[in-house]
């Protein structure tokens, strides 16, 4: 496999999706099959809608079609769909959007609403597809169901909390998703344990896969940029 080159992987991670509300920034901008472009909207950290995450049409900004909660990232889904994946209870939810089909909503429709839900996403519109992985897959490959309108989606790597029975054992896992090939693929992440780490102040936040030597890098919050072994499951080096 080609050498990491670290100032190019580094050029990634700032492209790399995060979860809302903190990397917000990160989130895709796009355009529909009707030609609408539609960006996103973080309404700060105060107030009823605060840390909320809109989505509305560039023209119409006060609009909005959807709303995310935190821990929220989404994903384009070609040719003009929109996924969302997040946690829900001990699953990774993925949900797909059509945005020409959303209706628009008021945001004082969903003041202090989130607060008091543990409803990651608000819409008044139904998604077009959506469904469920269990974190309770065990390492290695699985099977999974994939809805047709998500089988576009060729890799997705999803950062999440990994049941760990003791301290020496891994405390997060990365749920590889190939939608195409309907397979999961888990790495408990051999490194991030309690005895090693500030499980909850310190997570991983984002990763992705290197383009060049397809080795997988990320951040972990309150630590660092990682670059990981090429099985996926070990620490390679802080970057």
């Amino acid at each position: 496999m080609p050498i990491p080159n670290l100032t190019s992987i580094r050029q990634q991670l700032e492209r790399t999706v995060g979860p809302a509300p903190w990397y917000w920034k990160t989130f895709p901008a796009f355009d529909s099959a009707a030609g609408q472009r539609f960006v996103w909207t973080h309404h700060g950290e105060q107030g009823p809608v605060g840390y909320v995450v809109s989505l509305a049409p560039e023209q119409e900004p006060d609009k909005p079609r959807l709303a995310l909660n935190t821990y929220c990232r989404p994903f384009v889904v070609s040719p003009h769909g929109l996924g969302v994946w997040s946690p829900e209870g001990r699953n990774i939810r993925l949900a797909c959007f059509n945005p020409d089909q959303l209706e628009a909503f008021d945001l004082a429709e969903i003041a202090g609403w989130f607060k008091q839900s543990s409803d990651r996403i608000y819409s008044k519109t139904p998604p077009v597809a959506d469904f469920q992985v269990p974190l309770t897959s065990g390492p290695g490959m699985h099977k999974i169901e994939v809805p047709p309108e998500m089988a576009t989606v060729d890799e997705l790597i999803v950062p999440t909390s990994y049941k760990a029975m003791s301290n020496d054992d891994p405390a997060f896992a990365l749920f590889v998703l190939y939608l195409q090939a309907g397979l999961v693929e888990v790495l408990p992440q051999k490194w991030f344990t309690a005895s090693q780490y500030q499980v909850g102040k310190q997570w991983i936040s984002r990763a992705a896969r290197d383009q060049e030597s397809h080795r997988i890098f990320g951040e972990c919050f309150g630590a660092g940029t990682f670059l990981l072994e090429e099985d996926g499951c070990r620490l390679a080096e802080w970057i």
